[in-house]
């Protein structure tokens, strides 16, 4: 028991004077005037914008262009210093006899063009009949064929970049192209021809390097689509010189492979040619290498693919790979088609029977197609006023030549290359596309041989589509029907519910729970023979997931009478929480007016009852946060109205149901004080004798709940709150009760408690629940039986027997928190009060006996402190000193009566203190005496200018 007894050393020794206060004339004073505020540009949470600053970029006309021009004719041409007079061709040509040589050649060359014919049948419609319709049909009647026919910048800059590549070329005929920059397609055409013409001549004056140089330029124009609708027309052109130019290659190699004795045979190998055809060979694709443009050493390289037969059996078919491989790098999706069908062309007249690269190379086109609608080819619409109407149809050269290569003599393994082409399409093409087009691909997919690709696969893509885009609302139903034919017929249950899957989401989107429940009937028809819903669980969840997605009133999905059997065949415990998981998230997001329907109550009780029993010592505690939170949610989503018992009794039953998640437990309590606080705001404050039984069932059920919980400070609050809620309710024996338990559990606090984890002193959290339980034995009044301030002296000496640590002074700051409780508690009016709850105040009518009593625990709680600070004067505490006496200075300051003359002695001694040994914070004190001093002014306060008078400020040294 405290005991009150005197300290020496301090200058007081006697009877405690409280400050009297008028709490509304302080309330007053304190109030600010109304200033107009300010607010500045700068807030932390303001989003940051970033301005873009355009930069004029600097024109590269004048000495850049001289300068490109003198360094680009200084370098040293490699092929034409490795060819110059050293021709190996040529001295091979020269040494030979002419008459022989034609001879051999010629009879050569027959059988060469027999064995071509042989690979590739009359059936083959060869690329030469397509050739004329395309220069009829895609044509233009613009003039300036090589810029981008608009005036401006970039215009500028495209023509700019074209015209330095035709004076590249005009290095063979000087002034000869630059007469195509003002062209009509016919001129254009025509001036193809010749330089296709002047590539023969120039081979055959053995011009090497001349005739590389027209085909690597020629190539290049490949790359332009300035004017892009006549791009097909222009590969076509294009590809007849880099033709010429492969076959002479082809030619001039296997010249090389002919003398008098002996010609090269029909079908001839590395083997049978000579070392120095493979050394020009390879010269040849050496030099091609060395092409810095992708696009001219992709066309050039392919051009002459036929020349690997001179070097390896296997040449061809490693070569067709790597340039499908460099398509890649093409980022215009109509230059690369092209460049597709090209090596499609040269590998159908070389070696039709590599399908590989034919098929790779349609399915590269399919994963680009995408590119159309980017930002690069829109804009280059825009800017050439093309229509995307206009603009699909130039690649329809391209892929018909494409198919037609992919088609020829296909093999039996291929028979379902249609299905797996119109899957692909399907895969590809945009959604949108494809759900416009519903009708129309699933009757395409009815037509499939289903000894093929699998039909099912095809509605699966389909079904894909649909789940993104909306089809026609007159075809929905009909959409649904021919595809179900084909899912629910499927015996393998993996076929089906990888299919299902997909289609129950197009069903949700677009129908009622009649045919979401028929759906589910199915898949659970099919699923549960053989537990095969085992080996799907993946599937099942998805199904769960798309339902829920969209059907966010919960009273239809529960109604849905497949729905919780569907649930049922989720047999694996983890699984199945899971997906209770999902549902519960949905209906914490979705629901959001509170529910008292019983359909929806039952199944989300049984779900949340799923996840609390799966709960076990193993079970993780981030798991268990997720369990409780989930729960939680749904409890607060329940709601009966003005039923309070029918509230009461689920959460009883609740109580009863998660029992082992502590946060539920904790969110019931708080639930039922809050359903006692709703009761006495029906009420009003004047409880009837049924609503006054109902809230004590309330506290009672609190009072149960709360002793199961484990964590410590969990407890305390609660026993804090609900004490609080039965005062609120004029239960005052059981509030006396919920006191009085928090009080004994206060010996229980341990030094250390576990904190997300980490272990942490528990004093700081014990300072800040005594500070509101002192807060609230303000109002709590005394039990006719138990004496004055019982609680309160209970309290203290719980206080004065726990084992505090030895270097704390949070036993001395709790002290201080008591002495203004009891100064709270001595006025004649307190501060706050609660309604129909007669505090202290009112009972004792400021009684001498209580205000005697008052003094007494107020002597002993600051002989407490004054005996704290004496055993403080060390050299290594004198800073905890300081800061303790500064704080019990301002805390007389703010609630005692400095007119006495012993508590005013004992406050300047407390200055001093503070200051003794230079530990003070000079800035605080000097601020403190600012107060003092202009409190002083006040009325009723003049004693305070004697006192501040005698706080001297210490300076340090």
């Amino acid at each position: 028991m405290l005991s009150p007894f005197r300290v020496k050393g301090f200058g007081w020794h006697g009877r405690v004077h409280s400050r009297h206060r008028n709490y509304k004339a302080e309330f007053a004073s304190c109030q600010l005037e109304a200033v107009p505020l300010e607010f500045g540009d700068y807030h932390p949470l303001k989003p940051i914008t970033v301005t873009e600053s355009k930069t004029k970029k600097i024109s590269r006309k004048g000495s850049t262009s001289s300068t490109s021009s003198s360094s680009s004719s200084s370098v040293v041409d490699p092929l034409s210093s490795v060819l110059d007079g050293t021709d190996p061709l040529s001295m091979f040509a020269a040494t030979a006899d002419p008459a022989a040589m034609a001879a051999a050649m010629e009879s050569s060359r027959k059988k060469r063009d027999r064995d071509d014919s042989s690979i590739v049948g009359s059936d083959f419609e060869p690329w030469a009949n397509k050739r004329g319709e395309i220069l009829a049909r895609y044509t233009t009647t613009e003039k300036n064929l090589f810029c981008l026919g608009r005036v401006g910048t970039a215009s500028s800059a495209m023509s700019e970049k074209v015209r330095t590549r035709l004076e590249e070329l005009d290095d063979f005929e000087e002034g000869s192209q630059k007469e195509l920059l003002n062209l009509t397609q016919q001129d254009y055409v025509n001036r193809i021809e010749e330089l296709n013409q002047s590539l023969k001549d120039a081979w055959a004056s053995d011009q090497k390097v001349k005739a590389l140089k027209i085909v690597i330029q020629c190539s290049k124009l490949l790359s332009d689509t300035s004017v892009i609708q006549f791009y097909p027309s222009k590969f076509v052109l294009i590809t007849d010189i880099l033709d010429t130019f492969g076959k002479l290659v082809y030619e001039r190699i296997f010249s090389m492979c002919v003398d008098n004795r002996s010609i090269l045979p029909d079908h001839f190998s590395p083997e049978n040619v000579n070392d120095t055809a493979k050394e020009t060979c390879l010269n040849w694709f050496f030099k091609i290498a060395s092409i810095r443009e992708l696009i001219p050493r992709f066309y050039v390289e392919a051009s002459i693919l036929k020349c690997n037969k001179f070097l390896s059996k296997t040449g061809i078919s490693e070569c067709l790979p790597r340039l499908t491989c460099m398509i890649r790098g093409i980022g215009d999706p109509l230059v690369s088609v092209y460049a597709r069908a090209y090596l499609c062309r040269v590998g159908m007249e070389v070696a039709p029977q590599l399908k590989e690269s034919l098929n790779k190379n349609f399915f590269d086109f399919l994963l680009t197609f995408k590119q159309i609608h980017g930002d690069t080819v829109q804009n280059q619409l825009v800017v050439q006023g093309v229509e995307l109407p206009s603009y699909l149809p130039l690649y329809s050269p391209a892929m018909d030549w494409i198919f037609q290569c992919i088609s020829y003599h296909a093999p039996e393994v291929t028979v379902g290359m249609i299905a797996l082409l119109l899957n692909s399409v399907m895969s590809a093409f945009r959604a949108e596309f494809v759900a416009t087009r519903s009708m129309d691909f699933i009757g395409m997919i009815k037509e499939c041989d289903e000894s093929g690709f699998p039909k099912h696969l095809l509605f699966r893509s389909l079904g894909l589509n649909l789940a993104l885009a909306d089809p026609p609302e007159s075809d929905r139903l009909q959409i649904l029907n021919e595809a179900w034919k084909v899912i629910t017929k499927l015996k393998n249950p993996q076929d089906y519910i990888n299919c299902a899957e997909v289609w129950v989401e197009y069903t949700c989107k677009h129908f009622t729970k009649r045919e979401v429940n028929t759906v589910l009937a199915d898949v659970i028809k099919h699923m549960t023979p053989d537990r095969a819903f085992e080996d799907s669980y993946p599937q099942l969840q998805s199904i769960i997931k798309k339902v829920i997605a969209h059907f966010h009133d919960f009273s239809v999905l529960f109604s849905v009478e497949k729905f919780l059997p569907f649930l049922d065949m989720f047999q694996k415990e983890c699984v199945r929480v899971e997906v209770c998981k999902h549902i519960m998230e949905a209906f914490i997001k979705h629901q959001q007016e509170p529910t008292k329907d019983p359909v929806i109550l039952n199944a989300l009780l049984h779900i949340c009852k799923t996840m609390h029993d799966s709960v076990n010592a193993l079970t993780l505690e981030d798991e268990k946060r997720t369990l409780a939170h989930l729960i939680n949610g749904f409890i607060k989503m329940v709601s009966f109205g003005r039923d309070f018992e029918q509230q009461l009794s689920f959460y009883v039953e609740s109580r009863s149901m998660f029992c082992n998640l502590e946060p539920v437990l904790v969110q019931l309590i708080h639930s039922v004080n809050r359903l006692a606080m709703e009761t006495r705001k029906v009420m009003k404050g004047n409880h009837s004798r049924k609503t006054a039984a109902f809230v004590r069932a309330c506290v009672a059920y609190c009072f149960i709940t709360i002793p199961s919980l484990v964590g410590i400070f969990t407890r305390l609050n609660l026993y804090l709150h609900s004490g609080q809620v039965a005062l609120a309710n004029q239960c005052l024996s059981q509030a006396d009760a919920f006191f009085k338990a928090a009080i004994s559990l206060i010996p229980e606090v341990p030094k250390m408690i576990n904190i997300d984890g980490k272990m942490r002193p528990s004093e700081s959290f014990l300072l800040e629940f005594l500070c509101n339980f002192f807060s609230t034995l303000l109002v709590v009044p005394d039990h006719p039986e138990h004496g004055v301030l019982f609680l309160v002296r209970e309290l203290l000496n719980v206080i004065q027997d726990y084992t505090w640590e030895d270097n704390s002074d949070d036993k001395i700051r709790i002290y201080t928190c008591v002495l203004h409780l009891l100064s709270a508690m001595s006025q004649e009016t307190y501060l706050y009060h609660i309604d129909k709850v007669d505090s202290n105040d009112s009972l004792y009518g400021g009684d001498s006996k209580f205000l005697a009593e008052n003094n007494k625990l107020c002597e002993t709680v600051m002989a407490q402190i004054l005996e704290h600070l004496k055993t403080l004067a060390k050299d290594e505490a004198l800073k905890r000193q300081s800061l303790l006496g500064l704080s019990f200075f301002n805390s007389i300051l703010a609630h005692g009566d400095l007119r006495n003359n012993k508590l005013n002695q004992l406050s300047v001694n407390l200055w001093h203190l503070a200051q003794r040994h230079g530990c003070a914070d000079t800035r605080t004190m000097v601020k403190t005496l600012d107060y003092i001093k202009k409190r002083s002014k006040q009325p009723g306060m003049n004693h305070l200018t004697e006192l501040a008078l005698r706080l001297p400020l210490q300076t340090r040294t």
